[in-house]
């Protein structure tokens, strides 16, 4: 049997910019992405704290120790610049091996959106 299990989070960070202009995703901040171990075009779901939305896209990187969170494309409705975000990825494995996984959670500072020593 194979379950879904949290394998990612970004936790409380600022939406930085909607950019409705845009084929869509999100874009992250490299040095965020890297980590809380997230590829370029993984799955995310991006809960906004502010306003109860939830929704998945694909992330994409954005320039390392920027602090950028920008929502692109249809996502930038759902958000406004200044919301505090959760981000979070999950992965399908066997159930077994789920009992024993530890996902990469990191809790950057929300004012700047960088990591925290």
């Amino acid at each position: 049997m194979f379950i879904e299990i949290l394998k990612s989070k970004i936790h409380r960070v600022t939406v930085t910019e909607a950019n409705l202009n845009y084929i869509g995703s999100i874009t992250i901040d490299k040095a965020l992405m890297e980590a809380a171990n997230l590829i370029p075009y993984e799955k995310v779901a991006v809960l906004d704290n502010n306003n109860g939305e939830r929704f998945e896209t694909y992330a994409i990187p954005g320039e390392r120790d920027s602090g950028t969170i920008c929502l692109n494309g249809a996502a930038a409705r759902r958000v406004q610049p200044g919301d505090i975000v959760l981000i979070l990825s999950y992965a399908r494995m066997d159930f077994e091996e789920a009992k024993h996984f530890k996902p990469t959670v990191i809790f950057p500072d929300t004012a700047t959106n960088r990591l925290v020593p």
